[in-house]
C-alpha cells in the first residue's frame, strides 16, 4: 500500500511517515501544503492520502478542498484526513462527497498507534473512520422531526458506532453485547431509515450518510 502525507508540522509529519511505516504502507511523498499534495497525488496516484484539515498559506480549510478534489480526480485514493479540532461540517462533506475510503479524526488520535492504523487500514481498504467526539456533536446538533427520530437510544448509539467505522464485531465489544444483538439491532435501523434493499455493505453506508447528512 503506498500513501502521501500532507501536513504543515514538521514534527507531526515524520511521527505520521513512521507510523505509516510500522503499519506496512510505502510512503511515496510528504508534503506541507495543498498545492504539493495535489501534485504528489498527481504522480504517484497512491492508496492512501493522508491529509491535515488546515495548511498554508490560508489555514483554513485548504485540506479539506484538496481531499474533494482527490475524492473527484483519484477516486481510487482513500482520503483520511486530520484536525486539531472537530469541525464536522468537514466530515459530512467529504462523507456524502462520495461513500468509502474517507476519514476524519482528530490528531491526538495518532497518539493511540494501535487504534490509529486500524483506523488507517480501514479506510484504505475502502471503508470509512469516524471520530467518536465527531459523532458526539453530530448527535447533539441533531434537532426537528427525521427518520432518525425513530430509532431507539440503543439503535443511535449502533448508528454512531457505525458512523465511526466499527464492524459488528466491534460495535458488539464497545456495547458488551452479543454480535447477533448487534446485527438485529442494524437491521432494525436499516427499516425504520426506510433504506432500499441492496447489498449488506452498501445499506450500512447509506445509513452512515443518512446519519451525517441530518447533522447539517
Amino acid at each position: 500500500m503506498r500513501a502521501v502525507i500532507a501536513e504543515d508540522s514538521v514534527l507531526l509529519r515524520i511521527g505520521l511517515v513512521k507510523v505509516l511505516e510500522m503499519a506496512g504502507f510505502e510512503v511515496m511523498a510528504e508534503t506541507g501544503d495543498a498545492e504539493a499534495l495535489l501534485a504528489a497525488v498527481a504522480e504517484h496516484e497512491p492508496d492512501l492520502a493522508l491529509v491535515d484539515v488546515r495548511m498554508p498559506p490560508g489555514f483554513t480549510d485548504e485540506g479539506v478542498r484538496a481531499a474533494l478534489m482527490i475524492r473527484r480526480q483519484w477516486p481510487a485514493t482513500s482520503v483520511l484526513l486530520l484536525s486539531q479540532y472537530v469541525e464536522e461540517r468537514y466530515a459530512a462533506d467529504l462523507l456524502t462527497a462520495r461513500a468509502g475510503g474517507i476519514g476524519y479524526l482528530l490528531k491526538q488520535r495518532v497518539a493511540d498507534v494501535e487504534e490509529f492504523i486500524d483506523a488507517v487500514r480501514r479506510v484504505a481498504a475502502g471503508g470509512t473512520a469516524l471520530d467518536p467526539q465527531v459523532v458526539a456533536q453530530l448527535l447533539l446538533r441533531r434537532g426537528g422531526a427525521d427518520p432518525l427520530e425513530r430509532l431507539t437510544p440503543r439503535e443511535r448509539e449502533v448508528l454512531a458506532l457505525m458512523a465511526e467505522g466499527r464492524s459488528n464485531a466491534g460495535i458488539a465489544a464497545q456495547l458488551v453485547v452479543g454480535e447477533s444483538a448487534v446485527a438485529k439491532h442494524i437491521n432494525n435501523i436499516l427499516a425504520k431509515l426506510d433504506l432500499p434493499p441492496a447489498d449488506a455493505d452498501h445499506r450500512r453506508v447509506l445509513a452512515v450518510l443518512r446519519f451525517l447528512d441530518g447533522s447539517s
